[in-house]
């Protein structure tokens, strides 16, 4: 079912281009929307899940909280809206717990378009006056979070997607034609003391990708290219998912008990062969694509029937200075991780965009980190435990919103997003 854009058109900024921003980046999230129905956006199909109407209210949310709310003169558009759509900020106040997401068919999804409306007014003319000026490194910070967030509402809405036995299709155009992975080589890359870290040259940066700081790294090996769908099935038919000795530990409660983990996650089996539930609804799997839907378990798991192990966040990121930030994101449209497109004999390839890839190293803070003062210190510290970090993109991230020293994160058992790996080891 097809919407217009709930930002509505307004004049040019004349004094900068932040303005500019926050209408792209706001129209693209409800553009993510456009194919889905009042039915799809009501859904929350497990806990790690929110609904796509929550998405479209909490990036209005933000906002609304951080910037609108302080500006004298102005009026909420519904107090209520500042419990129901924080998502974790406890200084900001009381919560919704985010299992029940879902059950909030009030308010309706046209109600939640008009908030977006009316923060979209305010903060356009707030920016536009110059009532902001002072507060553009938060505005930034509240467009890069939504970003974030037009990832998560596709991650979300495949899994969504996918509950259905009608197995519908997010996209409406076709599946792009399949391509072919160059053969899996090996890059040495070199040790020493490297500075790790954002160091203020990209513009903008999470307070996690900081402070710079010096790592030792040893030499070592990286993979060309990411795991394919191809390399994932032939772990599969070798027995993999029954095989402890290439587990940790802490997934023995997942192997053969937790539906789904006797095979990769949307994979299925018919008729001796295998399908995987993606953007454009169920197909016969694509061998020659990056894997994806990867757990850290299992990540770990394959590295090592491979006689390999996943490289440390501190490696990947010395890979990735010597390449440039291209490849498949989400302004491609393909709606997949893709095959490479043009090979390059002396630097692994696809370091960015079409599948994160995780690292075996914890999310933990840089030497000398500090959190931001006030409610937006909650955005990343109090999440330094228990969590693995993946680098690089995806097909669904946003060009400009990726840096070298991104950090992502997610818990070691998650893999509804669109996390991969890519193999590292150490020379002989």
């Amino acid at each position: 079912m097809k919407r217009e854009p709930s930002t509505p058109p307004t004049r040019r900024d004349s004094t900068g281009t932040l303005a500019d921003r926050f209408r792209d980046i706001r129209q693209a999230t409800v553009q993510r929307t456009q194919t889905l129905s009042a039915e799809d956006m009501q859904v929350q199909s497990m806990p790690d899940v929110s609904p796509t109407k929550w998405h479209l209210g909490h990036t209005s949310w933000f906002f609304e909280t951080f910037l609108l709310e302080p500006l004298p003169g102005y009026r909420p558009f519904d107090p209520a809206y500042r419990e129901i759509f924080n998502s974790y900020y406890l200084r900001v106040g009381d919560r919704l717990p985010r299992p029940e997401r879902g059950l909030l068919s009030r308010p309706a999804l046209s109600e939640v378009l008009r908030y977006r409306r009316h923060v979209d007014e305010a903060m356009l003319e707030a920016l536009e006056r110059g009532r902001l000026d002072d507060q553009r490194a938060l505005v930034e910070l509240g467009l890069q979070h939504e970003q974030q967030h037009q990832e998560l509402l596709l991650m979300d809405i495949q899994d969504v997607l996918s509950r259905s036995p009608l197995h519908p299709s997010y996209t409406q155009t076709p599946p792009p034609a399949r391509g072919q992975a160059p053969a899996q080589r090996w890059h040495r890359i070199e040790g020493g003391i490297h500075s790790i870290g954002d160091d203020g040259g990209s513009g903008f940066a999470f307070d996690n990708e900081g402070p710079v700081h010096e790592v030792l790294v040893r030499p070592f090996e990286l993979a060309h290219r990411p795991l394919t769908n191809g390399e994932l099935l032939e772990f599969v038919l070798d027995g993999g998912y029954d095989d402890a000795r290439l587990w940790l530990d802490d997934a023995s409660p997942l192997l053969g008990r937790a539906p789904g983990w006797d095979r990769p996650h949307l994979w299925l089996q018919r008729d001796g062969q295998w399908w995987q539930f993606t953007m454009h609804g169920l197909e016969p799997l694509r061998l020659e694509d990056p894997a994806t839907h990867l757990s850290y378990y299992e990540a770990d798991a394959i590295a090592r029937w491979a006689g390999a192990r996943l490289p440390t966040e501190f490696e990947w990121e010395v890979a990735a200075k010597a390449v440039t930030i291209e490849g498949n994101f989400v302004e491609t449209g393909a709606g997949y991780p893709r095959p490479v497109s043009a090979d390059d004999p002396d630097h692994p390839v696809q370091l960015f965009g079409d599948v994160w890839e995780w690292t075996r190293s914890a999310y933990a803070p840089y030497p000398g980190y500090r959190p931001a003062r006030g409610a937006v210190g909650e955005y990343n510290g109090k999440f330094m435990v228990n969590q693995m970090v993946l680098r690089g993109g995806c097909w669904a991230s946003p060009r400009a919103h990726l840096r070298r020293s991104y950090r992502n994160f997610f818990h070691p058992d998650k893999r509804w997003h669109f996390g991969g790996l890519r193999l590292a080891r150490d020379p002989d």
